[in-house]
C-alpha cells in the first residue's frame, strides 16, 4: 500500500465489474469510519474535497452505473487528485472471474446495467473489457471470486482500517495446490514433503485440526526444523516489512489437499508468531469450502474468518 502522508485527507475510489462486491465494500468501508458515497456521478468529487481535511476518510464508488462514468474519466479524476495537496488517494479494483460474476447474476436474476435486454454475459463481457485499463492502474487490486463477504471485510480491514495504533496484519493461509494459490500471498511454502496422514485409513477424514493428525505429522524428523526455519524467516521479515510502511504480509501453506499437513503447519506458525507478539489472523481455504471452521478467535487478537 501506499504510504499516506500525514494529516492528508485520505479518499479510496471503488471500483470494479458488477458483481463482484462494490456495495459491500462500500459498506465495509462506512463500518470503518469512512464517510462513503455509492454511486456518485465523478463530477460531483472534486468539489467535495474544496474545503479542505474534513475528520475522516472518504470513500467513493464509482461504476458503469454513474451518468457521466468512462474509464478515462476515472484515470483523470485519480491523477488529478494525486497532484492535488493534501489529498492522498487510492483506486481500489474490486476484480472478478467471468464464470463467477455470471454465476451470481444467475443467482440474483438481476439485470446486467451493460445488457439491460440480453444475456448478462453479454453485459459482464461488455464491462471486463471496458474497465482494462482502471484494472491496470489500480493502487490496490482484490479479486473476490473465491472471498465471502466476510473475507472482503477482513481484507478490506487490512488495508484500509484507520486506527491509531495500526500495526502491521499478519495473514496465514492453508490451500490446495489443486485448486491453485490464494490471493495476495507475499510468501508460500509447500507441505508437500512431509509424510501424508490422507494415507493413513483413520486419519483420511481428520483434518490438521484434529490432534491426530498434528501427532502424526509432528512425527516426521523434518516436521521441527521445517516450522522452526519458516518462523525464523517470518520473526526476520517482519520487522523490516514494518520499517518497509507494509500494512499487511501474507504467507501461503499448501499440500495436496489442503485439508492435512498445510492445516497444521498453518496452525503452528500462526501460534509460533502469535507468541512473538504479532497480530495473525489464519484462514484454511479448503477447510471454509467445507464449511469447517476452527473455533475461537485467530492469534495475536486476529480475527480467523
Amino acid at each position: 500500500m501506499k504510504d499516506q502522508p500525514a494529516g492528508s485527507q485520505r479518499v479510496v475510489l471503488v471500483t470494479g465489474p458488477s458483481g463482484a462486491g462494490r456495495s459491500t465494500a462500500i459498506n465495509a468501508l462506512e463500518d470503518m469510519g469512512y464517510e462513503a458515497i455509492d454511486n456518485i456521478p465523478l463530477r460531483l468529487i472534486p468539489p467535495l474535497l474544496d474545503g479542505g481535511r474534513i475528520g475522516r476518510p472518504l470513500a467513493f464508488g464509482v461504476d458503469v452505473r454513474n451518468r457521466d462514468f468512462s474509464v478515462q474519466g476515472l484515470l483523470d479524476l485519480h491523477r488529478s487528485l494525486t497532484l492535488q495537496p493534501g489529498v492522498a488517494p487510492q483506486l481500489l479494483y474490486l476484480d472478478c472471474s467471468p464464470e463467477v460474476l455470471g454465476r451470481r447474476y444467475s443467482e440474483t436474476r438481476r439485470r446486467h446495467p451493460m445488457a439491460p435486454d440480453e444475456s448478462y454475459t453479454q453485459g459482464i463481457d461488455r464491462e471486463l473489457e471496458l474497465l482494462v485499463e482502471a484494472r491496470l492502474a489500480a493502487d490496490i487490486l482484490i479479486d473476490t471470486s473465491e472471498l465471502s463477504p466476510h473475507d472482503l471485510r477482513e481484507q478490506l480491514e487490512t488495508w484500509f482500517a484507520e486506527t491509531p495504533d495500526q500495526r502491521l496484519a499478519v495473514s496465514i493461509h492453508s490451500f490446495s495446490y489443486k485448486r491453485g494459490l490464494p490471493q495476495g500471498m507475499d510468501m508460500v511454502f509447500d507441505c508437500r514433503f512431509l509424510d501424508n496422514p490422507h494415507w493413513e485409513p483413520g486419519l483420511r477424514d481428520f483434518t490438521g485440526l484434529d490432534p491426530e493428525v498434528g501427532a502424526f505429522i509432528a512425527q516426521d524428523a523434518r516436521f521441527a526444523p521445517f516450522v522452526e526455519k519458516v518462523t525464523d524467516l517470518a520473526l526476520f521479515v517482519l520487522p523490516a516489512s514494518v520499517a518497509e510502511g507494509k500494512a499487511h504480509l501474507g504467507f501461503g501453506f499448501g499440500c495436496t489437499g489442503g485439508q492435512h499437513r498445510s492445516v497444521y503447519i498453518a496452525e503452528c506458525v500462526a501460534r509460533a508468531l502469535a507468541e512473538h507478539a504479532w497480530q495473525v489472523s489464519i484462514r484454511h481455504r479448503e477447510l471454509g469450502r467445507r464449511g469447517i471452521t476452527a473455533p475461537g478467535q485467530g492469534f495475536g487478537g486476529g480475527m480467523r474468518p
